[in-house]
């Protein structure tokens, strides 16, 4: 199996690139290496891209394999047609089992919802591998890792997994984030609007389908618990592609590969701004406030027990970005995706982020330190001058 990392259909010189070696050196290292030794940066039509370009291509290739597996995992679980091959369908097939009622119970339209972001994500993964190949550089395959047991509730393909659902530590600092005047970019920090730590976001087993019955909706305090940290664990991906894509566009050099980063976050976007009001009506009636006796997780209902102050902080009506600093504090406000900046967006930020979420608990050394080698490349990227 070729090595995931490896990109040997590439004309550059890499000796003096990965001299000292790209993981002991870190990102500093490896920018010193672009700039020494990296290619022309004029792109030459639909010729071979240069080192940058391709770093950052195939890190973008790597978060959607990613992203493309955990997506599957929630659409086999609470996507329409359970067990069934993802496609468009707007008559759920099976009747909803508990956790796609759950999840409607955010949204109607969440089990479509959920089916169409895996889509979206495995089509990202399977362009941006193809692209790359079409300009001459190596695909990434991380089918080497798919080794991670997943859920065994009804509706599961049980097929290995390379991401782990059912032991996440959600950040759920973006739903603050995205209600403040504050940026990370120019050093704020946010709390979190809701701990969930050591959850799981599908059903682990077909027990996790029962639970005490709710009379405020037509569910179980246990499925919807499970549901709420899902939509949670939503938000938080998809506002983490947002930055990096912005990010990463920063970097491009080749205009057609700007046309695919800005593009492809573009969709990025658009599915997190879902995924902000998904999210907030898990903690608002009538779903909220509940505690799940199973589990012990309680989702208060954030219009009328705000957990921070002031209450607009986690106001779950605010689904769009508000105002906030930018560039410059001494500059008006503006509504913008943030972070934007390698420190935070950037590719060793997401991986680092992923990985405090749980997402590869149980996962291989080699696994994480192929991520990172392919994180740290796209990070020294550097947009070059014609």
């Amino acid at each position: 199996m070729k090595n995931p990392v490896s990109n040997t259909k590439r004309p550059v010189n890499r000796r003096s690139f990965m001299k000292g070696g790209i993981l002991a050196g870190g990102a500093a290292a490896v920018g010193a290496g672009l700039l020494t030794n990296g290619t022309s940066a004029r792109a030459q039509g639909h010729g071979r891209l240069n080192e940058g370009d391709t770093a950052i291509l195939r890190f973008l290739a790597a978060a959607e394999l990613i992203e493309s597996d955990l997506w599957t995992q929630y659409a086999e679980l609470g996507g329409i047609g359970n067990n069934q091959p993802i496609e468009v369908n707007p008559t759920p097939t099976p009747p909803l089992n508990n956790y796609q009622q759950a999840l409607s119970n955010l949204d109607s339209d969440g089990p479509q919802y959920i089916t169409s972001n895996t889509l979206d994500e495995v089509s990202h993964a399977n362009f941006l591998n193809a692209y790359l190949e079409s300009r001459g550089a190596e695909p990434v395959n991380f089918s080497q890792f798919e080794t991670l047991k997943g859920s065994t509730a009804q509706g599961s393909s049980l097929k290995p997994r390379l991401t782990n659902l059912m032991h996440l530590n959600v950040d759920t600092s973006w739903f603050v984030r995205y209600r403040s005047t504050t940026n990370p970019d120019l050093g704020a920090n946010f709390p979190q609007a809701i701990t969930l730590n050591n959850v799981t976001a599908i059903p682990r087993t077909d027990a996790d389908f029962n639970g005490a019955a709710n009379p405020n909706f037509l569910g179980n305090n246990h499925i919807q618990a499970i549901a709420n940290v899902a939509a949670f664990h939503f938000g938080m991906i998809e506002q983490g592609g947002s930055s990096l894509y912005a990010a990463m566009s920063q970097k491009v050099t080749d205009p057609e590969v700007l046309q695919i980063t800005l593009g492809i976050g573009g969709d990025e976007i658009a599915h997190f701004l879902e995924w902000v009001d998904f999210a907030g009506n898990g903690v608002q009636q009538t779903i909220a406030p509940f505690t799940d006796a199973i589990s012990g997780l309680t989702f208060p209902d954030f219009f009328n027990n705000p957990p921070l102050k002031p209450a607009t902080l986690v106001q779950p009506s605010l689904i769009f970005p508000v105002p906030c600093e930018f560039i410059s504090p001494d500059l008006p406000h503006v509504s913008i995706i943030r972070p934007l900046t390698d420190k935070f967006a950037g590719a060793v930020a997401a991986v680092a982020s992923l990985t405090a979420d749980g997402l590869f608990t149980g996962q291989s050394k080699l696994f994480l330190s192929t991520l990172q080698e392919l994180a740290q490349r796209a990070d020294a990227a550097i947009r070059q001058a014609f």
